[in-house]
């Protein structure tokens, strides 16, 4: 099979019907913050621990298509010294990495971001292709305030994503090309519907010019949703009709999915969010709209797991339950009477 057959295939099985992506790409600072708070002791062998309790739920590749892993992760193994990537890859789950090297200050450019790591991307690719991987991500930023997003800061990342999709198809791995739009500050629906529209045009702009081939990569996108800090919250529906409006008219028909991000959202609101976008389109999209989530899958769990051994079946089960929710949303069949899961997925006292 050829790279191209290869990344099509990929790219298809990602966004399978019912199926998304589980964001487990957490870097060392992120993971132990949320260890942190729970209590959990932030250690490489507490970080192994749980990757292994999430990656060896039974019946998790019916709602997961793929994991995306960080570097770390892509190189640990079960306790019993089974490889993450071979559990998932037997499991019917891709394995993929995080490339970016995270956002930092963009010069000359106060309270804006640039995502960095481009130095060396194509030999990083080639090992984690060698390691397993078979799809990466790159997270663009993009913050809404005071005379800001700049065009400047659009089209540095807009052109970062290209450059790092080109490198990925190249090597082997489907790009997911992730630009968010922060939920940061005080804005409303409409301010984030317009910044959005200015983004995704940036993007797939670049996408042309670098020749990206569309049907072999996966877009990322937030939703279209007012900021945290704003008074006039939108209803369910209307960000689910801001954000297919926004899609519609920006992301061409070729491109195989969009798996969401949660972005901050509560975990049950980004299910909500994805289950009203596939009821109001009734499957009548070009592309798939599923789930990319982090935080939004894994939160229970965690707090379920709280790093003891003695929690990790009822912290599978919390898992399992939030991927079967969010399957259904991506299909549009979720509702909230789902959201009930019987005691036995509360912690077990040691």
């Amino acid at each position: 099979m050829t790279f191209t057959e290869e990344l099509k295939a990929t790219a298809q099985a990602m966004v399978a019907m019912g199926k998304g992506i589980l964001a487990a790409d957490e870097s060392f600072d992120t993971a132990n913050q949320r260890f942190q708070k729970l209590g959990i002791p932030q250690t490489v062998e507490m970080r192994r621990a749980y990757r292994e309790m999430l990656f060896t739920t039974a019946g998790i590749e019916k709602f997961i298509s793929g994991a995306i892993l960080f570097d770390e992760t892509i190189r640990q193994a079960t306790q019993d010294g089974v490889l993450f990537t071979k559990v998932l890859q037997d499991a019917g789950i891709i394995p993929g990495i995080k490339l970016d090297a995270g956002a930092k200050p963009l010069a000359g450019f106060r309270h804006e971001r640039i995502t960095e790591g481009l130095d060396r991307l194509r030999d990083r690719i080639d090992e984690y292709y060698s390691l397993g991987a078979r799809f990466a991500k790159w997270r663009a930023v993009i913050a809404i305030g005071k005379d800001i997003p700049s065009q400047c800061c659009i089209e540095a990342n807009a052109d970062a994503l290209a450059r790092y999709a080109a490198l990925c198809q190249e090597g082997g791995l489907v790009p997911i090309i992730e630009p968010e739009v922060l939920m940061d500050g005080d804005h409303i629906i409409a301010e984030s519907f317009e910044v959005h529209q200015r983004v995704l045009h940036a993007v797939f702009k670049r996408l042309y010019l670098y020749r990206i081939q569309l049907d072999q990569m996966i877009l990322k996108p937030s939703m279209v949703i007012a900021g945290m800090d704003c008074p006039q919250q939108s209803s369910v529906e209307q960000v689910a009709q801001a954000t297919v409006e926004c899609l519609r008219n920006h992301v061409p028909a070729s491109v195989p999915g969009c798996t969401f991000l949660s972005g901050g959202q509560s975990t049950e609101l980004a299910t909500a969010h994805l289950n009203a976008m596939n009821r109001l389109s009734k499957k009548q999209l070009p592309w798939m709209l599923t789930f990319s989530y982090g935080r939004a899958l894994q939160q229970e769990a965690m707090k379920t797991w709280m790093g003891k051994a003695t929690n990790v079946v009822a912290a599978q089960k919390a898992f399992s339950h939030r991927a079967q929710l969010n399957s259904a949303a991506a299909l549009g069949e979720y509702n909230s009477t789902m959201e009930v899961i019987t005691t036995a997925s509360s912690p077990i006292p040691s």
